[in-house]
């Protein structure tokens, strides 16, 4: 059998207009489905997932594809490793060799086809058809309660759209240890195989769960005893009188209680209905007077500077042992050391050079 009717099998879906006629029917109802922000992405950006007909999808780039193998919560059909690859070695030898222990049939597709297969993402020679990833119920992430631990953090996120965004967010969050990912189901972005490339394949191994109803989770962890602080971009004058809700910079902000981080939707921000439920505004403060259009961050950006204003508070990451780190310098690598002990997850650490080269 070729390598083309090998790969053939599986029936790809083209785009059609179905996209383009949901936005101008919400554009003629008067709506902003994500805020300005979104409508000025491109459409391809937004493009659905190239399905098979057995309902799998196209996950592509060396990490999330070698995280999905190691994390086992995707059912895998095949992997794609790019032909003419002399002498496979690092991690996608790693790959390969899950792949065989596991039985899934290994394919060594030119790298046009991969391209026309990925529709030219960087998949640094690396694919693997795969079951979709949903977010749980936050009903499987348990009752907790604050209990002894103030310093408890969770991000919730209100319909974020884009599906980088989405990802870079889930980057950040795993990175700087936030403990668990709550979404909104209703107009929020998948976990699709562009959400996983953006994170880097962080979204592989983190828990991410998702309610229809954001309000009455925030309001039900507030009466737990959970600090619900929402985020609004940088207040002017007339803001910061009618809001009933205080509103702090992210740098005054004290983490000494369990606390709900709640970031909105792309350009337009929380609504109304989940920002009633937020007990404290956090924003960010720029570094001098901006002009208009520009008083606001992208919510990736955004979410990294509020999560490590955060998350820099915590136990054992103390301004002292900051300083030692940095007094003490670069350390040698040692004969045997194959790298630093904290690289446990190689798709969030800094990688060889060739991996940053490759696109991360």
């Amino acid at each position: 059998m070729s390598l083309l009717s090998a790969l053939g099998g599986a029936t790809w879906l083209r785009p059609g207009p179905l996209l383009a006629r949901h936005f101008s029917q919400a554009a003629r109802r008067g709506e902003r489905p994500g805020g300005e922000e979104l409508s000025r992405l491109r459409l391809d950006d937004l493009a659905p997932t190239p399905r098979s007909a057995g309902g799998l999808e196209l996950l592509f780039g060396l990490f999330p594809c070698l995280l999905a193998l190691r994390a086992a919560r995707r059912r895998v059909a095949r992997l794609l490793l790019q032909a003419g690859r002399s002498g496979l070695q690092g991690e996608r030898a790693e790959l390969l060799r899950a792949a065989e222990a596991r039985g899934i049939p290994v394919l060594r597709p030119r790298r046009q086809k991969l391209d026309a297969l990925c529709r030219h993402q960087v998949h640094q020679g690396v694919c693997m058809e795969v079951s979709p990833l949903r977010p749980r119920p936050w009903t499987e992430a348990g009752d907790q309660r604050p209990g002894g631990d103030p310093q408890q953090l969770w991000l919730v996120l209100e319909g974020l759209q884009d599906p980088r965004n989405l990802g870079a967010v889930l980057r950040s969050a795993y990175f700087l240890g936030v403990d668990k990912v709550i979404t909104s189901r209703r107009h929020s972005c998948p976990l699709t195989p562009v959400v996983s490339k953006a994170s880097a394949g962080a979204v592989e191994v983190m828990d991410v769960f998702s309610t229809d109803d954001l309000d009455g989770f925030l309001q039900a962890k507030a009466r737990q005893g959970w600090l619900v602080a929402g985020t609004v971009g940088c207040p002017g004058p007339e803001i910061s009188r009618s809001s009933e809700i205080p509103i702090m910079s992210c740098s005054e902000f004290l983490w000494d209680q369990p606390t709900l981080l709640v970031l909105g939707t792309e350009g337009s921000g929380l609504s109304q209905k989940v920002q009633a439920s937020c007990q404290l505004l956090l924003t960010i403060l720029p570094g001098w007077q901006l002009p208009p259009g520009l008083e606001s961050l992208n919510v990736s950006v955004a979410a990294g500077i509020l999560l490590h204003s955060i998350c820099s508070q915590r136990k054992g990451f103390s301004e002292e042992r900051k300083r030692g780190q940095l007094l003490q310098g670069p350390r040698e690598p040692s004969a045997t050391s194959e790298g630093p002990t904290v690289a446990q997850h190689p798709g969030l650490s800094l990688g060889s050079e060739k991996g940053r080269q490759d696109g991360g």
